[in-house]
């Protein structure tokens, strides 16, 4: 009998995600590397739930709490702003674009 460990199914962008992902930790892996692992992860949505799980539900080694919190890092609160707010934004751009434009060309 023999023993072996069972078998993985995985495909060829996991394995090449698993390789890539070592050689980016060990700090080997060259820009095309690193663009090829973005569009490794940007493609194929099970790695994808992978990194997410990775990075925001699992506890960071140097984080001493022991648990991770990601509702700090996911949910922002968005800012209400004031219409007089906004109109004073529009205002400012308005004028301060044509001033920028005059100053280049004087110069």
């Amino acid at each position: 009998m023999s023993h072996r460990k069972p078998l993985i199914r995985r495909t060829f962008l996991q394995e090449r995600y698993e390789i890539l992902i070592k050689r980016q930790r060990d700090g080997k892996a060259t820009f095309n590397e690193l663009t090829e692992l973005d569009d490794i992860v940007n493609r194929d949505p099970t790695i994808r739930e992978i990194v997410l799980i990775e990075n925001y539900f699992m506890p960071d080694n140097d984080d001493n709490s022991g648990q991770a919190n990601p509702v700090k890092e996911i949910i922002k609160p968005a800012l209400q702003t004031s219409f007089f707010d906004r109109l004073k934004d529009f205002l400012g751009r308005l004028f301060i674009l044509p001033v920028a434009h005059t100053k280049a060309l004087i110069v």
